[in-house]
């Protein structure tokens, strides 16, 4: 069974066709949106500010959203998919990103629709990712625009993907 339990009276609350492995944790102020899924040994603690997720959102194996005590909220649009072992930390997600495996998006970082923030790119506190850019690298920095090849390809690709992986566990 997943860890699911409130903090100072807030529970997590997920929206409809939502998958949650057996072994994720999701505690406090966190809503999601609907055909969201977490996956395995992923963490979303919403204990010391409020995580807020659209639709259609997955957070990956080992991927973490978390925020900072009176000061950051973290904010994720609709059709996200969050890359395992990401760090999401007190920032903002627009609609159709890709956050690649091990990569890092600190506190007041504004990450703009149809983004891809590269495998194990450290985007630093208050970094603002132009809407369609990509970002790669320690600091992370724009390396090009994201091509509709790769909108389609990649973000939503991956994005239902998740969605259908989803549904295989919940058949089980």
């Amino acid at each position: 069974m997943p860890i699911l339990f409130p903090v100072n009276g807030i529970s997590p609350e997920m929206g409809d066709d939502c998958f949650i492995a057996p072994n994720a944790t999701i505690v406090g102020d966190v809503i999601m949106g609907n055909e969201c899924s977490v996956w395995f040994n992923a963490v979303i603690r919403g204990d010391v500010n409020s995580i807020r997720m659209g639709n259609k959102v997955n957070v990956q194996d080992g991927a973490v959203i978390h925020c900072t005590f009176e000061k950051t909220k973290a904010i994720i649009g609709n059709n996200v998919s969050i890359g395992h072992n990401a760090i999401v930390h007190g920032c903002v997600i627009q609609d159709n990103v890709l956050v690649g495996m091990g990569a890092i998006v600190m506190d007041n970082a504004q990450i703009g629709s149809n983004s891809i923030i590269a495998a194990g790119a450290v985007v630093l506190e208050g970094t603002v990712v132009e809407p369609g850019s990509i970002y790669a690298g320690v600091p992370a920095k724009k390396v090009k625009d994201v091509s509709q090849e790769l909108i389609h390809g990649e973000i939503n690709r991956i994005a239902g993907n998740y969605l259908k992986y989803s549904k295989w566990f919940k058949d089980l």
